[in-house]
């Protein structure tokens, strides 16, 4: 694959518009840029606050911590540390810089202001209204389908901006239907590392960053510490603790950034820290290191994106297999048997439920990098799922559209059930 072909290009682009830095979980993280934006179209601090969210945005945003608010979780944190202090041209670090004088100020607000939170049951997945008001003007922002797609800007009655909220995803985006396993392959061995380089390079930065505070410090249920205190630190320990332990910080409100994968910063973390902590074991070069860790990221976004951004599938089964391949690569595997791991790991654990983001996500984080690495040691010692063991398809694509079809369409339901149990406190 050369420098200027379709697909070459396109993968890329993909791994430049998927490997963006975020402050804190992306659910909230969306809802205070939506909440900035809303704010900056006003001109002031509001007196009252809307906010519609659907139930996955709900469901994801109940339960985490919201960085720069000391503590707090939730639609009215998310939306009053980004109405307060968000920078909306920032997107996903729309709070990164905040001072303490700012999270007085946003607990003012909270106390002073009235913040109505509600369910915008609109039928999409993914879906953020903020209406802002003061006195007789007011603002309203709505994202749909991912998380900075801005598709409705309204002021006092003019409407700024109007776009289809039920199309899919973004005319920015690339398509993610020309991935594949085998051009992935292709692309990973073929690329010009200067091309991806500087991404990667930062995705490593973070992700190791977060890890290693979270290693440190005493963060969530310290599931990174808990595996190297009971298991020791062997590669595969390390390889799986270290992502947990990042999981750990960040779902607690660490004030760090991560890189993201598929829309999180868990799968970002996710593919990242095996293929670190396995390539600085197996002293491999820093070519192959970037290498093998494009082809996690690719593996990772070419499962999750039938799936869709939000789902009741844990987007640590993807990110796992991702991860299992990056580490596969790493060991001098070859094609077939990077396959086979992604196989192996994903038909294995697909049915780990996403029930919001919080604590225990790195407890999945471990199922899924234990699985993607077990997958390759399954295949080196001849043994592999196959084609009728479950959701296991003829070859690793129809796996793939498999799985997409179960967290998609199969777990539509799933995912409607958890959410009225996690809302209406079943």
């Amino acid at each position: 694959m050369k420098k200027g072909d379709l697909k070459y290009d396109a993968f890329v682009s993909i791994l430049h518009e998927e490997l963006v830095p975020a402050m804190g979980c992306t659910e909230p993280i969306s809802l205070a840029f939506v909440a900035a934006k809303a704010r900056e179209v006003l001109g002031c601090l509001p007196d009252s606050v809307e906010v519609g969210g659907s139930g996955s945005i709900i469901k994801n945003v109940k339960s985490v911590i919201v960085p720069h608010t000391g503590g707090m979780k939730g639609m009215e944190a998310a939306a009053a540390i980004g109405i307060v202090a968000g920078k909306s041209d920032r997107e996903l670090e729309v709070i990164a810089d905040v001072s303490e004088t700012q999270i007085k100020e946003m607990h003012d607000f909270l106390d002073n202001v009235p913040i109505k939170v509600y369910h915008q049951n609109s039928g999409l997945v993914f879906d953020i209204v903020v209406k802002v008001s003061k006195g007789d003007s007011y603002a309203v922002v709505r994202a749909a389908n991912n998380h900075t797609n801005i598709v409705h800007i309204e002021k006092d009655g003019e409407i700024i901006l109007d776009l289809d909220p039920a199309a899919e995803g973004s005319e920015q985006q690339t398509d993610r239907s020309l991935l594949n396993m085998k051009d992935i392959w292709e692309f990973i061995n073929d690329v010009d590392l200067d091309d991806i380089r500087d991404i990667l390079e930062i995705q490593i930065k973070y992700n190791t960053a977060i890890a290693q505070e979270g290693m440190e410090g005493n963060w969530g249920a310290n599931i990174g510490k808990t595996l190297i205190k009971t298991y020791g630190n062997d590669v595969r320990t390390r390889a799986k603790a270290y992502a947990a332990a990042g999981s750990d910080a960040r779902m607690s409100g660490c004030e760090l950034p991560v890189v993201i994968n598929s829309g999180s910063g868990n799968q970002g973390i996710t593919v990242t820290m095996p293929v670190v902590v396995y390539a600085e074991e197996l002293h491999k070069t820093e070519e192959e290191k970037l290498r093998a860790l494009a082809l996690a990221n690719l593996v990772s976004v070419h499962i999750k994106t039938p799936i869709g951004v939000l789902s009741a599938y844990c987007g640590a089964v993807s990110a796992g297999a991702g991860a299992g391949a990056g580490v596969a690569y790493l060991l001098d595997k070859d094609y077939d048997e990077v396959c086979s791991a992604v196989t192996n790991a994903i038909s294995a654990i697909s049915g780990i439920v996403c029930d919001g983001a919080k604590a225990s996500c790195a407890m999945k984080i471990v199922n899924g990098i234990e699985a993607g690495i077990f997958g390759a040691d399954m295949h080196k010692n001849g043994q592999d799922f196959v084609s009728g063991d479950g959701i296991v398809g003829t070859d690793i694509e129809q796996t793939i559209a498999n799985v997409g079809k179960l967290g998609k369409e199969g777990m539509e339901g799933t995912n409607e059930e958890i959410i009225e149990i996690m809302v209406g406190g079943k």
